[in-house]
């Protein structure tokens, strides 16, 4: 069912190892190919690289709380130019991921950059706390949100029941997981269409916010910096939440290995994705505000539901549903990703070997996602 990767068949159906230290040849070794070897196919082209970034940044955050970076600022022209220079920033850290995508054209993101730069040592430990911690820690917020979302409209009058959120949740992530072991083309159709459907959602809110600017809706900018002085440790904590807002653009580096013509589309994807991103926010934000007061925001549990209902009316029952499909693809963006890091990592020999292993007819690595 598994083949170790980038290994030689025998004849009676068992396999080499790639290179007499077990570390096995990268996609970019010079080594000459091997006939029967079994490798992660370069299936994703430009669109699909942009669809996982996009697909990854814009999860439930920009439709449910922007009020961190609005409390922390104190006014909303400080909110505003703080979502601009948070998105000016990313795109500075997504350009240099740009360049090491370029001249190490190995999969895994972060741990090989880690491991090339500065030896096996930090790279164990970093790939070892992101399998531990980080990344448990992260899919258990995506899929919580994705699962309270998708209910949202089941249970209008009443709170959500705990257990019922956890069933969902446990059932998003199965899909996931399923979606990803069965096919890598799947995976980038299905990440192409929830990044679309996130589009959707983000012009449902601008368009109408655009249309309140026509009418002269401009009464809470009036005076935009005027407010509460921003702290010195509110600052920090804005930054951190319009970064974390904006994080995902380093996702398409775990699977350099994968992409076609990686020179020209990964720096392509990068710059293409983080305009898109960062005018969506903008505009977003700048949407919000046509409609609500700096106050009503801050007491908000959900902006984009809140707005919806002030514009939309009965419409607004569909704001939920996209906030459930964008955590959604970001689950799956993510899952897509981080897997092919733990698959790298497993190849130079820092987990166990079985997570380097692919499924020789659906060539994914099966192992390396369920185990994610």
């Amino acid at each position: 069912m598994f083949r170790k990767a980038a290994v030689t068949t025998v004849s009676n159906g068992s396999y080499l190892q790639g290179q007499a230290n077990g570390r096995l040849p990268s996609m970019d070794s010079g080594q000459p190919a091997q006939e029967g070897k079994v490798v992660l196919k370069k299936k994703v082209t430009l669109l699909r690289g942009i669809s996982i970034i996009i697909g990854t940044i814009i999860g439930a955050g920009i439709f449910i709380s922007p009020k961190g970076i609005l409390k922390n600022t104190g006014s909303v022209g400080m909110s505003l130019t703080l979502w601009t220079v948070c998105g000016i920033l990313s795109l500075f850290g997504a350009l240099c991921y740009a360049e090491l995508g370029t001249c190490i054209k190995k999969s895994g993101g972060h741990y090989i950059y880690i491991l090339e730069a500065f030896g096996p040592l930090p790279a164990f430990v970093r790939v070892w706390v992101e399998l531990l911690i980080i990344r448990p820690a992260a899919t258990a917020v995506i899929s919580l949100a994705f699962g309270r979302y998708i209910l949202e409209p089941f249970f209008m009058q009443c709170e959500i029941p705990e257990l019922a959120i956890k069933l969902i949740t446990a059932v998003g992530i199965t899909l996931v997981m399923v979606l990803n072991s069965t096919s890598v083309s799947w995976s980038a159709r299905i990440q192409i269409f929830l990044t679309f459907c996130k589009l959707v959602a983000i012009l449902i809110i601008i368009v109408p916010g655009v249309i309140q600017l026509i009418k002269g809706e401009t009464q809470h900018f009036k005076n935009a910096f005027a407010g509460n002085d921003a702290s010195i440790m509110g600052l920090p904590l804005a930054f951190y939440s319009g970064m974390y807002a904006y994080s995902g653009w380093f996702y398409l580096n775990f699977v350099t290995e994968e992409v076609e013509n990686a020179e020209k589309n990964i720096p392509l994807a990068i710059c293409i994705s983080m305009i898109i991103v960062t005018v969506g926010y903008v505009l977003t934000n700048v949407a919000y505000f046509t409609t609500i007061s700096a106050g009503e925001l801050l007491l908000s549990k959900a902006v984009a539901v809140t707005f919806a209902e002030r514009l939309m009316g009965n419409f607004s029952l569909a704001v939920p549903v996209f906030v459930a499909l964008s955590c959604f693809g970001s689950m799956n963006g993510g899952i897509f990703a981080v897997s092919r890091m733990f698959f790298v990592a497993s190849r130079e020999g820092h987990l166990p070997e079985i997570l380097s292993m692919i499924h020789v007819r659906k060539h994914t690595p099966l192992p390396a996602v369920i185990v994610l």
